[in-house]
């Protein structure tokens, strides 16, 4: 037994009700169980109970072992001072308190407590994998909601810290943003690192210079380096070594990644494409928070490196020719992971819920994503049919299953429930 096991039963009822009564042999009734207290203090609030014929209102603390009540010291915190009812598992001192205790260990289903035991043992996908085709689809789609605000707040709590390093200026912080987007997992501190160094003040000045744009962002990842034989890597290289003296501009120090790539996906090519993005828009978040609808931010995005690239991968090494387009996929992630997260964060900051819907609505409106984790849940019969879908199934499996946080789970309380 532990004690959030022991919260959840206590939460949720799951205990035979019939002939309370305390330790001493008072008769108990339960009129209310109390609002699960998650900040310090008792465990539960403002709970209602009935011992004998006097009615009592007050906090319940909850514990394994009666004796825990001694060993944390509670009797000497005024934060306890308002307990009315000791909840416990099993009874192994006798502590004489100057309110009832109530033991649950002979009222609670074997049942239950096996379902945990497998809940908490299995090494499936997911713990509940064996049991999750019995949650109706109205239980789940409650929590998805849940899931995907919860990811979005995370999510918009790295952005309102960047706000803060950089003095509350929106457009920076998209750019940042929207720069460890095109990382791709392996490269977004790198990337990131480059787009803080590289302020959108820098950027607007080269404008209208897409080689200076490209020179900047590229030089800066240190993909400038080294000698060079081809005319166009040589004409980079000097632009951002004149660039770089001019700002003063500091070098990154995270290593730039080719290895388990995919050529499309080259840091190189990403590189690129980013800088095409900067030249062929300006105040770009400005104009994504006016978007009418997420088929207009798509195309915002859509853009091409420029020619070189189209028969390169990397520099000095020539390939068949293929335009190097951002592409559908790359433009679907960069409007979940980005777009979508600090358009959130900014209804967030602002306390608008009209740019919070919106991000919400644009989630509902974009493709799922594809990838381990929904793939896993569709072959559990789970639906994934929009981004909306798969941002809460990648919250569900990163915060809940793998840390098997089952009773935190509302999938897992109905579970243990049925």
């Amino acid at each position: 037994m532990t004690e959030q096991l022991l919260q959840l039963i206590w939460q949720f009822q799951y205990y035979n009700k019939s002939d309370l009564k305390a330790i001493g042999g008072e008769a108990l009734q339960i009129i209310y169980a109390g609002v699960h207290n998650t900040n310090q203090g008792p465990d539960f609030l403002n709970a209602k109970i009935k011992v004998g014929d006097t009615l009592l209102a007050g906090s319940i603390e909850i514990h394994v072992n009666e004796s825990d009540w001694k060993n944390h010291n509670h009797s000497n915190d005024n934060n306890y001072n308002n307990v009315i009812l000791h909840i416990v598992w099993k009874k192994d001192k006798d502590l004489q308190l100057n309110f009832p205790t109530l033991v649950l260990q002979e009222r609670v289903s074997n049942i239950l407590l096996s379902k945990y035991e497998s809940l908490m043992k299995t090494q499936n996908f997911i713990p509940c994998q064996d049991s999750i085709s019995a949650i109706n689809e109205l239980t789940f789609m409650a929590w998805k909601d849940r899931l995907l605000i919860e990811r979005l707040q995370e999510k918009s709590t790295y952005v309102l810290q960047l706000l803060q390093k950089n003095n509350n200026h929106w457009e920076e912080v998209f750019w940042i943003m929207l720069a460890k987007n095109f990382g791709i997992k392996i490269n977004t501190d790198a990337f990131e690192s480059m787009a803080s160094s590289v302020s959108i003040n820098i950027l607007a000045k080269h404008k209208n210079q897409l080689q200076a744009l490209e020179a900047l962002i590229i030089g800066q990842c240190g993909l400038l380096e080294g000698d060079f034989t081809e005319d166009y890597p040589i004409m980079l290289q000097k632009e951002f070594r004149f660039l770089q003296k001019k700002y003063n501009l500091v070098k990154t120090h995270f290593p730039i990644h080719f290895l388990r790539m995919r050529p499309a996906n080259f840091p190189t090519i990403r590189l690129a494409q980013l800088a095409v993005l900067v030249y062929e828009s300006s105040h770009l978040f400005s104009k994504i928070k006016d978007a009418e609808n997420v088929k207009i931010v798509e195309k915002m995005f859509d853009v091409t490196a420029n020619d070189y690239w189209h028969y390169h991968y990397t520099f000095e090494e020539n390939t068949s020719f293929k335009k190097k387009n951002l592409g559908k996929q790359m433009i679907q992630n960069i409007i979940v992971n980005t777009v979508i997260s600090v358009l959130y964060a900014y209804g967030w900051y602002n306390n608008n819920e009209d740019y919070k819907n919106k991000a919400l609505k644009w989630a509902e409106q974009l493709l799922p994503e594809k990838n381990s984790i929904t793939t896993g849940f569709e072959h559990l019969g789970i639906s994934n049919k929009s981004a909306y879908d798969s941002q809460a199934l990648i919250q569900l499996k990163n915060k809940y299953c793998n840390e098997k946080k089952c009773l935190q789970c509302a999938i897992g309380n109905k579970i243990l429930s049925i």
